[in-house]
């Protein structure tokens, strides 16, 4: 597996800001420190939970993440050590369905405050043509009931996760966690509502731009190598064209070359993407023989200093750059 989302550099220096030394896995000691300083020792399994828990947590948290630098998030694997670790934490910020040695451990920990953000939103099945590998799955579509599905059942589900790639329902998710943080902290309440009311503007704004930006283009479908954009391609009126579905190493089948080939021609499409940090073979292949450009659509699970900008807002902003200049924006 080729290394390809990582935790930012940017967000190593926020993390030194508010007093930590490291983002690697929460640790006992990591608990002991985040908790001595008065501040709410917060876990985040990866890159989008952990925007979101700093940038409304603000001042009052210590922020760490499970995926450290170098890590894939979805094939993490945790040490007994960092799964002990958790049940220290003071609130827990995770996604089920995309790193399922986080599921395992967030429900080993039994941590009081612990949010599951898929349960903050409505998730849905995109149904990609080639399927969605790496356990890219949830559970049942009535998020109530909670624990009643195992991971088979997630993975039958079929649901997709990628939510943090729509600005809307990533608001929903921050109005959720901001509402969460209140309860786990009534002391700074009000300034987890100040600081999630200040998120949830900057995400509408966002949206704002996209639909203004995209409203009117010369095609609507775009190709990628990761099938990450289901929820964004539905929110503006786009076809997402997965290449091979989730993983953006794996090589297409001849069949699906086809398709894409036909697809291309009947949509107009100029464009295939791939991420910042994954391999550009399988895009510059596909692209040379299709005789279209290829370009870079980052899925944000985590950001480097490669990444077109320094946090969530930034790298969303440079997408919809990349994605007006795909589809011929007028």
């Amino acid at each position: 597996m080729n290394v390809r989302r990582l935790i930012p550099t940017a967000a190593v220096a926020g993390a030194v800001a508010l007093g930590l030394t490291t983002l690697s896995a929460c640790s006992s000691s990591d608990a002991a420190e985040g908790g001595s300083d008065g501040k709410l020792n917060v876990v985040a399994s990866f890159y989008p939970m952990q925007f979101l828990a700093e940038e409304i947590g603000g001042s009052h948290v210590s922020v760490t993440t499970l995926t450290k630098p170098g890590t894939e998030p979805h094939d993490l694997e945790l040490s007994p050590r960092q799964t002990g670790g958790l049940s220290d934490a003071d609130y827990i910020l995770f996604l089920k369905g995309v790193q399922p040695a986080v599921d395992d451990a967030v429900e080993q920990a039994g941590v009081k405050n612990t949010v599951d953000a898929a349960k903050l939103t409505t998730l849905e099945n995109h149904g990609s043509e080639v399927g969605h590998d790496h356990g890219h799955a949830e559970e049942g579509e009535e998020h109530g009931h909670e624990g009643e599905h195992g991971h088979e059942g997630e993975e039958e589900a079929g649901l997709d996760p990628h939510i943090w790639l729509d600005p809307v329902k990533y608001a929903e998710v921050a109005e959720g966690v901001g509402k969460s943080l209140e309860k786990a902290d009534p002391d700074h309440a009000a300034d987890y509502r100040k600081n999630t009311d200040t998120l949830v503007t900057a995400l509408n704004t966002l949206n704002t731009a996209y639909e203004t930006g995209l409203k009117n283009t010369s095609t609507k479908t775009f190709i990628t190598t990761h099938s990450a954009f289901g929820y964004l391609a539905e929110r503006y009126g786009l076809t997402q064209e997965g290449i091979a579905g989730i993983d953006p190493e794996a090589e297409p089948s001849p069949a699906r070359i086809d398709e894409i080939h036909t697809v291309a021609e009947e949509s107009k499409a100029t464009t295939v993407f791939f991420e910042t940090l994954a391999s550009d073979k399988t895009a510059k292949t596909l692209a040379k023989d299709l005789g279209l450009k290829t370009g870079v659509l980052d899925p944000l699970e985590g950001i480097t200093d490669k990444s077109a900008g320094a946090d969530y807002i930034e790298v969303m902003k440079s997408n919809l750059t990349a994605l007006q200049k795909a589809l011929g924006a007028k």
